[in-house]
């Protein structure tokens, strides 16, 4: 069973920072797709931003140019840096990665889930 356990969430004002962290059991992960997503409340899940070994990175439209995607291949750990964090980036947000090499891209069809850390923007 492959682990992801995420930290790094919290409660910040709007135009402030937060790092997530993502720490999977999964060996190498580099081989596979991971990413995050998102769902604040009464709202569906929302791919937010991927990495793909072979198709780099990817981010919806709401965060480029303010969240970062990356990842240490020697930890196994997944990282999103969040910059100039408005209200509407509250929500719990999920770690996830697929079980197949080929990625989904940005749609939330992925095998494995974390439990999800809550980011809160205040206004």
């Amino acid at each position: 069973q492959v682990q992801l356990v995420e930290s790094g969430g919290g409660s910040v004002q709007t135009g402030g920072s937060l790092r997530l962290s993502c720490a999977t059991s999964r060996f190498p992960a580099s081989v596979y797709c991971m990413g995050w997503f998102r769902q604040a409340p009464g709202k569906e899940r929302e791919g937010v931003a991927v990495i793909s070994r072979l198709r780099g990175t990817s981010y919806t439209d709401s965060v480029k140019g303010r969240f970062t995607i990356s990842r240490d291949n020697a930890k196994n750990t997944l990282y999103l840096q969040m910059n100039s964090l408005k209200p509407e980036d509250t929500a719990m947000y999920y770690c996830v990665t697929h079980a197949e090499i080929a990625c989904p891209g940005l749609s939330a069809t992925y095998t494995y889930w974390g439990q999800g850390t809550q980011v809160t923007v205040s206004s």
